[in-house]
């Protein structure tokens, strides 16, 4: 029997159109995510989204039927990115601090867009319960990095409070800040000494760490 009497669509044409479907949701996500730096997160909604990615507001709703899928959407974007690069800082073997420091200044520089857009939705997300997991995110995944370097539950805490605290704080400045200080502080969450605290790194490169895992 043939595929035109069996009824089936060639694999070819239904894997062009999942294709051409990723794309198109690809762009609204990426669309979601410059209307949310140029305007906040208040300013999402299915009409300036679709504004933005010059579609009709009925193919953002077609993939993103409730306005909570549109923010969760583009709040998994950043932070599958973030964890993505947080993975490699660590299955680098290097120095972990140093890398979680280097991705923190970022956020003055190549790194602001994706930064504001974590800020904004993260805040968002104590009001909009359905944002809340996928907020958590980068905080779980900082705090394993903590581990790596401490058993103390309240050091982990300080230095996951530290790393949001210093996003926010440059995107605030709006200025690159020194990656040395701020690996500075977030080494001095873990307890370290001076002679940890100084170690000089320098934006695109890890050197060991000092730190020794499971202190």
């Amino acid at each position: 029997m043939d595929q035109g009497a069996s009824g089936r669509r060639p694999a070819t044409a239904t894997d062009g159109r999942l294709a051409r479907g990723e794309r198109r949701r690809a762009e609204i996500i990426d669309a979601t995510l410059r209307v949310v730096e140029r305007d906040g997160a208040a300013g999402v909604t299915h009409r300036t989204v679709a504004r933005e990615a010059g579609v009709p507001a009925s193919l953002t709703t077609y993939y993103f039927a409730t306005l909570d899928d549109l923010l969760v959407a583009a709040l998994t974007e950043v932070s599958d990115e973030y964890v993505r690069q947080l993975d490699e800082i660590v299955e680098s073997g290097g120095d972990e601090v140093g890398g979680l420091a280097e991705l923190i200044v970022a956020a003055a520089g190549n790194g602001r867009r994706r930064a504001l857009a974590e800020r904004e939705l993260s805040t968002l997300a104590a009001r909009r319960p359905a944002l809340r997991p996928v907020a958590r995110r980068w905080r779980d995944t900082v705090a394993e990095i903590a581990r790596l370097h401490t058993s103390d539950p309240l050091a982990v805490d300080a230095m996951v409070a530290a790393a949001d605290g210093m996003c926010a704080a440059i995107l605030l400045a709006g200025e690159r800040p020194d990656v040395s200080r701020v690996r500075a502080v977030l080494a001095r969450t873990l307890g370290t000494g001076e002679a940890d605290v100084s170690l000089p790194i320098t934006s695109g490169s890890h050197r060991g760490s000092r730190l020794e895992r499971g202190q």
